[in-house]
């Protein structure tokens, strides 16, 4: 959250540049896929001994600044182990290119509804972190078709779901107070490290010019829902409760901890984290929920 029309070219998946590696002893594809003028990075993880067609996929949508791993690198190797994971790098966001253009939260939606039907998955549930729980939102609201569960993790739609400080850090953000750890991480994966900048700058942009998703598009999430926080968050509890209320088929969890905590986010992690400090039993059930 600290960094907080679609093309109509002819689109099509990389499928010669899609690669078999390992991480952590997960083994996993990744490729390329050409998207509204971008040609964005993805991961595929499948459970141990299910083939592609068996398991059921969950898309996870990194927060801002971020790349797959900084958000998700903890969470992923849980999740794989009964679900088909698809992890996806956003405009300007670690493997994936720059388009040069603003950043947008609509566009967000519409690039992954392409990347989803370039892998041709016609329906998935949606995990988004910080920013790509707004993404998900977004996604709930302008391609319900392609939407099983959500969860939004962190997510903001209004803007006093956060403390009025916040806007005026974001007028004042600075690569330079960006945190180690995702500046690293993005270096470590860019094909451009000049990128960084431009990454940055637009993630800030987008968050000083965010406006309030209306209260009638979030009523018209049908879309079972849940929505978890920290109880030291950057979203206030007021502003999560609110939009429990106005998803009609949402639960709530408030965690103990800070922003992205309940998942492992890199920027989080301290010497005593531990696997079971993650939140993904309880995300499985609700996924499982009838």
């Amino acid at each position: 959250m600290l960094f907080a029309a679609a093309s109509c070219n002819e689109q099509k998946t990389e499928t010669s540049k899609m690669e078999i590696a390992t991480r952590d002893e997960l083994t996993f594809t990744s490729g390329y896929s050409e998207v509204n003028g971008l040609k964005m990075y993805y991961e595929i993880y499948l459970p141990p001994g299910q083939a592609d067609e068996q398991a059921k996929p969950i898309v996870l949508i990194h927060g801002g600044g971020s790349t797959i791993q900084t958000t998700f690198g903890k969470s992923i190797p849980l999740l794989a182990k009964n679900r088909k994971v698809i992890a996806v790098e956003l405009q300007a966001h670690g493997r994936t290119n720059d388009r040069n253009a603003d950043l947008s939260f609509e566009q967000d939606a519409d690039d992954i509804a392409i990347l989803l039907k370039n892998l041709k998955i016609d329906k998935a549930d949606f995990f988004g972190f910080s920013n790509g729980g707004t993404t998900t939102l977004q996604i709930a609201i302008r391609h319900p078709e392609i939407v099983g569960k959500i969860i939004l993790g962190s997510a903001l739609a209004k803007r006093n779901g956060v403390p009025a400080w916040f806007w005026d850090f974001m007028k004042q953000a600075r690569l330079d107070n960006m945190p180690e750890q995702l500046k690293t991480a993005y270096r470590q994966v860019a094909s451009d490290t000049d990128g960084l900048q431009i990454m940055h700058d637009r993630d800030a942009k987008r968050m000083v010019n965010f406006k309030d998703i209306p209260d009638a598009q979030l009523k018209s999430i049908t879309a079972a829902t849940l929505i978890i926080i920290g109880d030291k968050d950057i979203i206030t509890p007021e502003h999560a409760i609110e939009m429990h209320r106005q998803i009609a088929n949402a639960e709530l969890a408030i965690i103990p901890g800070a922003h992205g905590a309940y998942i492992g986010e890199i920027t989080t992690i301290k010497d005593d984290f531990k696997d079971s400090d993650i939140v993904i039993p309880m995300i499985e059930k609700f996924l499982n929920k009838n």
